[in-house]
């Protein structure tokens, strides 16, 4: 499979193109599928829109927050502004590019995490931090990421309560509310603003492995930071206010756009065994630098959540 990227005279439009798989026919020659189109300018532009529009959402209905469901347990929350606004996303990118997929939190809850193919895919958060929305904690956010040919194009995390956006495409660099952001560029360990979470499960053993990799890192790093929202953590290494952030037991929705945010602003997202990122393993590191990010993965405790996203 091959990937172009064609460049447009200025004022003309950036194109897409990809080359998907030749498949075999008959003995007297091959079948070769159809090159597809994505627009990458008219994706971004439709989704930014539509989560401003659904950043309206969140903040008409602040006021009736407390109103949740459980899903998995008693801290697995999800409220009717989740699933009206993931509903709101997908009916509206849905409208302007039929045959796009997509994976979205409350969507894959009720039916199964759906595949990720080479389709044009758009993984979404419509609420990540509901706990911290529910207890009007204003760090929550909107987070959404297209992945074309199982690559994200872009990506953007808006936190509608305290209007901070971010927003990547690949290849384009970072952004902060329309200003382009780097990471800090901390190589160590002893000097490194971290964070993480606890998750969404009281499970014995992911629990202790949790709290064994908080007592190692409150030793090792400058400070640490449990705020709430997984993907508000991979921003905050993305702007340079922390420096790195990991988590297990995350899914793909929660790290889609961050990954690529991180990435754009400079940054490193790896597994947290020191591996190759992979976005279903349900397991990431985020941070500043490929030293910083080594050096945590040398003093995390490994914990593998199952079922993995695929």
């Amino acid at each position: 499979m091959s990937f172009q990227i064609w460049r447009a005279l200025p004022g003309m439009q950036r194109w897409v193109r990809l080359r998907l798989h030749s498949i075999s026919g008959n003995c007297e020659g091959h079948i070769t599928k159809m090159a597809a189109t994505v627009d990458l300018e008219k994706c971004f532009e439709v989704a930014s829109n539509l989560v401003s529009e659904a950043g309206r959402l969140i903040a008409k209905n602040n006021d009736n927050r407390t109103e949740f469901e459980l899903k998995s347990n008693d801290i697995d929350l999800v409220t009717q502004t989740d699933k009206d606004v993931e509903k709101l996303i997908i009916e509206g990118i849905s409208k302007a590019f039929p045959n796009h997929k997509f994976i979205g939190e409350e969507d894959s809850a009720e039916g199964g995490v759906k595949k990720l193919t080479e389709d044009p895919t758009w993984i979404i958060d419509p609420v990540d931090g509901t706990m911290n929305f529910v207890h009007a904690f204003p760090h929550s956010c909107i987070s959404v990421g297209l992945k074309v040919n199982k690559v994200t194009e872009l990506a953007l995390i808006y936190n509608p309560l305290l209007e901070q956006r971010f927003t990547a495409r690949r290849g384009h660099g970072a952004f902060y509310n329309g200003k382009r952001i780097q990471v800090s560029g901390q190589k160590e360990i002893g000097k490194a603003l971290v964070t993480s979470e606890f998750g969404t499960t009281r499970d014995e053993a992911k629990m202790k492995v949790v709290n064994e990799n908080f007592a190692k890192m409150a030793k090792k790093v400058h400070g640490f930071r449990v705020l709430g929202s997984a993907a508000l953590n991979m921003a905050m290494v993305a702007l340079g206010a922390a420096d790195a952030n990991y988590e297990f037991g995350i899914h793909a929705w929660d790290v889609c756009a961050g990954d690529l945010i991180v990435r754009e602003a400079g940054g490193v997202v790896i597994d947290p065994c020191g591996g190759e990122f992979d976005i279903m393993s349900r397991r990431v590191l985020a941070a500043a630098t490929p030293e910083l990010a080594q050096d945590i993965a040398k003093e995390l405790t490994q914990f593998y959540p199952l079922p993995r996203d695929d």
